[in-house]
């Protein structure tokens, strides 16, 4: 066994391997040129990496084209490994497979009242990943990572719910902890908006982009922040809480104790009951967005107030954080412009005009899926790049 000095041309070589194979598994895949200006190495270097990498099956390169020339696309061996992402909606339970390359392999979805009890939650959870990996063909111990999806603050350092009062029936509960302990697989655990923030990134509306907000209306309001490629949490996990920005210091109480919060105007739990009377007590935001799809007036004026309050948060984001893009997401993303055209039109008025100015409103490309497919994202970027390395280099050779 050789053992590598810090700046001997073993270790830079290593560094270079590992720098490649993080910028083509963060981006799916790559061009060779993308990789070079991605990386910072030369086209060469990029050429020779790339050569040793296929020959020990580490990626694998296919002919593509780019920018009307021939060129070669670079990702990850579908041998490498696959991740899982679990995501947990206040009625829904969803589950992905995906491999290193960004592909999608088997996903399903299942109706379930989440809120109602953590255990029954995760003996579902368990069961569905464990079918959808049969049914994959892969075996369990090729699953590198899982990536866990919560409706609800999380506190970065362990995991921890932040608050149960979103989620009454998870008292005690951390999800990272549970989940790890029954699949035996390392978890990586966040926020939905934070998730569907990263599904957009990598899969959607946000591809092209480092810096945007993924707002998600449903239930609550959130938003997952990407500042330059990142998901920022702050210090504590809870940044993006979008939701509780004051609007009216004597509007309604909010579920958090204050008054007028954007979520009191905004969130279903709040907006339909304004239409309940006429519509019935059996009111959904899919079904409110697809009557006012079709017209119906009462529907169109609620999506249309709800836009204009939604707009007054955006505008207070871009004020602050000066993102390129924002991304709409939930059910609320389905009614088009029926939303976004109030929502640009409140940015315009409220935020400074340089920020309003480079801001472009659109929604999601994921719809649903945007949160399991950021969690797989997020289990990609946990993924470490000497594993992968070391999981297709003969020994003598990753430590030479």
């Amino acid at each position: 066994m050789v053992v590598e000095t810090p700046g001997s041309q073993s270790s830079l070589h290593r560094a270079n391997l590992e720098r490649v194979v993080r910028a083509v598994r963060l981006a799916g895949s790559l061009t060779q040129a993308e990789i070079a200006r991605t990386t910072g190495l030369s086209a060469a270097t990029v050429s020779n990496i790339v050569r040793e990498l296929r020959d020990n099956g580490t990626v694998q390169v296919t002919p593509t084209s780019s920018g009307g020339r021939r060129a070669r696309a670079v990702a990850l061996s579908g041998d490498a490994g696959v991740v899982v992402g679990v995501d947990f909606g206040h009625s829904h339970l969803r589950v992905a497979v995906g491999n290193l390359a960004h592909q999608v392999l088997a996903e399903q979805s299942e109706p379930i009242d989440v809120d109602a009890s953590a255990s029954e939650g995760f003996d579902r959870a368990e069961q569905l990943v464990a079918r959808l990996i049969e049914s994959s063909g892969i075996g369990a111990d090729k699953v590198i990572g899982v990536g866990l999806g919560v409706p609800g603050p999380i506190d970065v350092e362990t995991g921890a719910l932040g608050s149960t009062a979103i989620l009454p029936g998870w008292g005690g509960i951390n999800p990272r902890q549970e989940l790890a302990e029954r699949l035996r697989m390392p978890v990586q655990v966040d926020n939905d908006a934070n998730l569907g923030a990263l599904g957009e990134l990598v899969w959607g509306g946000g591809r092209g982009v480092k810096d945007l907000a993924y707002i998600k209306v449903a239930s609550g309001v959130g938003a997952g922040l990407v500042i330059d490629g990142r998901i920022y949490r702050g210090p504590g996990g809870t940044a993006g809480e979008i939701g509780h920005i004051t609007l009216d210091e004597s509007g309604p109480v909010c579920r958090c104790g204050n008054r007028g919060c954007l979520e009191t105007f905004t969130a279903a739990r709040y907006v339909l009951d304004l239409l309940r009377g006429s519509h019935g007590p059996d009111l959904t935001l899919a079904r409110m967005v697809q009557l006012g799809r079709e017209g119906d007036p009462g529907c169109r004026r609620v999506i249309a107030d709800v836009g204009r309050h939604i707009g007054m948060g955006v505008a207070s984001l871009a004020n602050l954080l000066n993102p390129s893009r924002v991304v709409l997401g939930g059910d609320l993303a389905e009614a088009g412009e029926l939303v976004l055209a109030p929502l640009r039109e409140s940015v315009a008025r409220y935020a400074i005009p340089s920020a309003a100015r480079r801001l472009s409103v659109v929604s999601g490309g994921l719809g649903a899926r945007a949160e399991v497919l950021g969690a797989l994202a997020l289990a990609l970027s946990e993924v470490g790049d000497s594993t992968l390395l070391d999981a297709n280099v003969p020994a003598a050779v990753a430590v030479s």
